[in-house]
This record gives structure tokens, C-alpha cells and sequence, in this order.
């Protein structure tokens, strides 16, 4: 079992450099004294066998689950019960999800669709334009550099994997620039593509979504009533005439923290809405003229309806007890909104769709802070999936919850209200609920999944824990010494992220820090355990050696071995880390 290696895994010699008369092994490592104490009281003179092996399975797991060194999964598939309306989630949502790279001149494609879906996700957007003979419907990013996909292909790869990882719903938004003729033409391909597991509730704005759960297998359409196609058109090139972005490096991508939000956006009372610099605008309700335009098939097909209506940031957050409907605002649109009309964002989710959306100006495809959409109750925070970095990270962390099935039931707090209409206060200073304790023993599996000249030419790498500040330590060594950087801490609402650090270790591909951390959590129904392993030269730019993210509410307690995933996500072969997790 591949946990054994924590405690007595054979160790090859590494080869010297010829560079480098410095001779060095790669050592047996040291059982932490608790693991060793474990081991004792299933073996017998330092051997474990297969009769105290079992013994210690069915005692050490189940008796004592807490005891499990073996037990990889820290945060196993749950009994899935998402509660008796769509509204009452957060889903696993992708943006622009047909774009290969960045957001201006990558290829358009199925190929990022079909990842997304494999990895769980259960909301894919689709951009459609007319083709240059306006005859077809292509899917790509309106009046940019992107090369175009056919929508019947993208319909097709969704068909056949929407269901791969998942079974549940997944909802296809449309950005629509279409004419009717064309409209009607995609309401016939999405009928003949998708047939009987096409949900579709008429012509009628629903009172209200059906559950998860009742959806199983099904694909949903989600869109606005569109502006007509030239409308569109002018929007989109406004649109392009505000994003200036430069392309972000490697460091940008993965290196910088994640901001939160702190409260200093100006608090306006004029409708920041109706300054949308992003161009994602759902039409306006009252638009009549516009709306009597869409062809009815299509009209039809539509179960999510978007819209916005006039009058502002009060009104656009109204709660009509007979119909329910998707509001999309950009991530500084939710930010700004939040500083003014934050319990009246929580109070509109706690019946309605809401979607976040990144910011026109992320041509690189990067990401925001997730956990802003979160704590407001939104269901839909939309994410690039095409690339790595932090904030996906944390994306990919929720989603891990809940079997990974692409939904994740909303805690409590955010769905109810109080005998006065009271919401949740995402401003309220919370007392601590409960306290999480991370101790990490030590780590193993870099030499066998990296390259053994990969972190330093001459030496094994130095490694220490980052726990605390956001900026790194400057540890002064020798220029041949590289130095890993492990860091954990705890992602959710503001008083709960934190960041900790630990000591360094030199020479080592086995690090014994042996070290404990304490993360006290107001809000742990929101929080993520992050962990991230970074080798620091001082010479050049630091490397990276892997990251997790992990839902806190899913812990299990006792002593666990958690695996490190790469930075678009997947999991490495052998790294993991030895660690025990408490709550107190």
C-alpha cells in the first residue's frame, strides 16, 4: 500500500555530480514518533505482517478510523443530498469553456469543453455568431482573433461527455448574437442532439427549479431573450475597445496570492449595472420590442432565464415570488454591489440564479477570488478552466467536495432567514465556531516523480513550510542548496485566510518538519485547507512542487495521507504528504 513508504520504503543512491565533489544519499526517512508508536502496536520486533496488517485495517479503520494511516481519501464521496431546489447549490460552473488559451487570438474548440466536463464541470458557456455567409452558427469570441468552432460539433462532444464524470445536470448558458432565422436553426440542433435528455419547461418562466437530484442526466438550456444581432455586435466592440490586458507571465499565473475582499470599493448609490463595461449584460426585461424577435422553438428551450430588469441595483436584485430568474454581474460588478446591497445579494440567491462572471480585462484567462461569489450565496462563479493558478485551485478544491459530482449544497446560513427577513451578514464579525489543527509530519514522492536534477543540479533540495505571511522568506544558503517552500493555510471569508510557514530542512527529498498549525474558523462551512510545496533558489525563479486544496467541512480527523496534485490539477504519482488533522 502506497502509504507503507511513509514509514520503511527502500531509498536508491543518488549518483554525485561531476560538478560537485559533495556527496549525498537519499536517506531512510524517520518516522514521526506517533506513526512509530502506531506501528508498534501492530508488529512484532519492527515487522509488520500480513495477520498484523489486517488486524490493524479492521481495528486502526475502522475502531479507530482515526488511527488510518492508510486511507488516502480525506474527504471521501459523501451521501449525495443537494436539497429539493437548484437554487439551494453551488455548481461547478466554466466560462467562454469552448477557448483552448487566452481570450483574444486562441483556437476555439471542443477539446476544452470535453476536459471541462471530465473534471466534473456542470456549466458550459457557448458564444454564438452567425458564420461570415450567415447561413451556420459557429461558437467562438465575438469580434476578436479567435478561430471559430461549429456549435454542432460543441453539442456533440457534449452529448457524448457530459455524463462521464457525473451524472448530474449540466447546463449549457448561451451568449447569444444571433438572428431568428439562425435562432430557429439552433433550437433544431439542440433538439435533434440532445432528444429526451433535453429539459425543457415551455414557453413559461418557471416558479421555481426542480432539484439536482430530480435532473439526473438531463441538459439544460440557459440564456437570455437576445438583443438583435447588430445590437450585439456594437456591444462586443466596445467590449474589445476596453480590454487592454497583457498577456500575465508564469509567475503571475501561479505566484501571487489571492486578494480577498477588503472593503475597498466605493460605495455608490448610483446603478453601477448600468455601467457594464464587460458587455455580458443580460437584456432588460422591458424591452418588448426586442423580445418579441426570438423565434418561439427557440424560446422554448430556454428552462434558466436571464434577465435584468431597469431601475437599478434594487431592482435588479427584487425577488419575484412567481418566477425565477439568472442575474449575471462581472466579478468588480459583484464587489462593488456587495459593499452597498450585500444582504440583498444573499436574499436573491436564496430563490434565484446568480452568475459571476471575470472581468472583460482577463485576456490572459486568469481567474478571481471564488470565494466572493461564495460567501454571497452565488450559484454559478464562472472560472477559465483552460489554465492553472491559484484561484482555480480553489475552484477545483470546493468542487472536490461531495463526491465531485459538480454540486456542493449550500451551507445552511445562506439559505435561510430569520423571523424579521435577516440574511446573513457577510460583514458581521463572527466569534471562531471551531478550531482546525494541522500537523505535518513530513513528505515523500519527489524523487520519483521529478526529475532528480530537476530542483538543483548539485544537491537534494532544502525544504521548509511557509504557514504564515503571504510574502516568502529569503533563506541565505550556499548557491548550490535549493530550498522547497511548503505552505499551508485556510482559504473561506476573510478572518478565516490565513497563511502559516515552518522551518527548512536541507538535503533532504524527505522532509521531517514535524510541525503543527492551528487555524481557528468563523465560517468553516466555507473554508479550504490549501497547501502548496514551493522550491525557492536564490538564483533564479522559485520551481513549484505541487499544491491541494481541500473542502474543510469534508475533513477527516486523525492521521492522513494527502496527495499533491500538479498545477492544472492532476495528481501526482507518488508526492504526498504525512499529515494529522484535528478539530477541537
Amino acid at each position: 500500500m502506497e502509504s507503507i513508504g511513509f514509514l520503511s520504503q527502500p531509498r536508491r543512491q543518488c549518483q554525485p555530480s561531476k560538478r560537485n565533489k559533495r556527496r549525498f544519499r537519499l536517506a531512510e526517512a524517520e518516522a514521526p514518533d506517533e506513526i512509530k508508536a502506531l506501528f508498534n502496536q501492530y508488529s512484532e520486533n519492527g515487522v509488520m505482517t500480513t495477520d498484523h496488517l489486517q488486524r490493524f485495517l479492521i481495528e486502526g479503520s475502522i475502531s479507530r478510523p482515526s488511527l488510518s494511516i492508510f486511507s488516502g481519501d480525506i474527504n471521501p464521496p459523501l451521501d449525495l443530498k443537494l436539497g429539493r431546489h437548484f437554487h439551494t447549490t453551488f455548481i461547478y460552473t466554466g466560462h467562454n469553456s469552448y477557448l483552448t488559451g487566452n481570450q483574444l487570438s486562441s483556437d476555439c474548440s471542443d477539446v476544452p469543453i470535453i476536459n471541462a466536463l471530465k473534471k466534473g464541470v456542470r456549466v458550459i458557456e457557448l458564444d454564438i455568431w452567425p458564420n461570415s455567409d450567415n447561413d451556420d452558427v459557429e461558437v467562438l469570441h465575438g469580434r476578436t482573433l479567435t478561430t471559430p468552432v461549429q456549435l454542432i460539433k460543441c453539442l456533440k462532444s457534449i452529448k457524448e461527455h457530459a455524463f462521464t464524470a457525473s451524472e448530474y445536470p449540466v447546463v449549457i448558458t448561451l451568449e447569444d448574437h444571433l438572428n431568428t432565422d439562425l435562432q430557429a436553426k439552433v433550437a433544431q440542433m439542440v433538439t435533434q442532439t440532445f432528444g429526451d435528455i433535453l429539459f425543457s419547461p415551455g414557453a413559461k418562466s418557471m416558479k421555481e427549479l426542480p432539484s439536482p437530484e430530480s435532473l439526473k442526466r438531463r441538459i439544460i438550456i440557459s440564456t437570455k431573450p437576445p438583443k438583435e444581432y447588430l445590437e450585439a455586435k456594437e456591444v462586443k466592440d466596445n467590449e474589445r475597445d476596453n480590454q487592454k490586458g497583457d498577456a500575465a507571465s508564469d509567475e503571475e499565473a501561479w505566484g501571487k496570492e489571492i486578494p480577498i475582499l477588503k472593503g475597498h470599493f466605493p460605495a455608490d448609490d448610483k446603478n453601477e449595472l448600468d455601467k457594464d463595461d464587460d458587455a455580458e449584460e443580460d437584456l432588460d426585461e422591458g424591452d418588448h420590442k426586442l423580445q418579441q424577435d426570438i423565434a418561439p422553438e427557440y424560446k422554448r428551450l430556454i428552462a434558466i432565464r436571464a434577465g435584468k430588469p431597469k431601475g437599478g441595483l434594487e431592482e435588479c436584485l427584487r425577488v419575484d415570488p412567481d418566477k425565477v430568474r439568472r442575474l449575471s454581474l462581472s466579478e468588480p460588478q459583484l464587489e462593488k454591489a456587495a459593499e452597498t446591497h450585500g444582504k440583498e445579494i444573499v436574499r436573491f440567491t436564496q430563490r434565484n440564479i446568480l452568475r459571476v462572471y471575470p472581468k472583460g480585462t482577463r485576456v490572459n484567462s486568469s481567474n478571481y477570488n471564488p470565494l466572493v461569489g461564495w460567501m454571497h450565496g452565488a450559484q454559478m462563479v464562472a472560472f477559465n478552466m483552460q489554465g492553472y493558478g491559484r484561484s482555480l485551485w480553489l475552484m477545483q478544491g470546493m468542487f472536490r467536495a461531495n463526491g465531485g459530482c459538480g454540486f456542493v449544497k449550500k451551507p445552511s446560513f445562506l439559505l435561510k432567514s430569520g423571523p424579521h427577513g435577516e440574511v446573513f451578514d457577510t460583514k458581521a464579525k463572527l466569534p471562531t465556531q471551531k478550531t482546525l489543527k494541522v500537523k505535518i509530519y513530513m513528505g515523500d514522492g519527489w524523487f520519483y516523480d521529478f526529475h532528480h536534477t530537476h530542483f538543483d543540479a548539485y544537491s537534494p533540495p532544502d525544504f521548509y513550510v511557509r504557514a504564515s505571511s503571504l510574502l516568502r522568506s529569503v533563506v541565505m544558503q550556499d548557491f548550490t542548496v535549493t530550498v522547497f517552500v511548503f505552505a499551508v493555510g485556510v482559504a473561506g471569508v476573510p478572518a478565516d485566510t490565513v497563511m502559516k510557514k515552518t522551518k527548512t530542512l536541507e538535503d533532504s527529498w524527505i522532509p521531517f518538519w514535524n510541525e503543527e498549525f492551528e487555524f481557528p474558523l468563523t465560517v468553516p462551512e466555507l473554508a479550504l485547507l490549501r497547501i502548496e510545496v514551493h522550491e525557492y533558489d536564490m538564483s533564479e525563479k522559485d520551481d513549484f512542487g505541487g499544491q491541494t486544496c481541500l473542502p474543510i467541512w469534508e475533513l477527516r480527523e486523525g492521521i492522513r495521507a494527502v496527495p499533491l496534485h500538479d498545477r492544472k490539477g492532476e495528481r501526482y504519482n507518488s508526492v504526498k504528504l504525512l499529515v494529522r488533522l484535528e478539530f477541537v
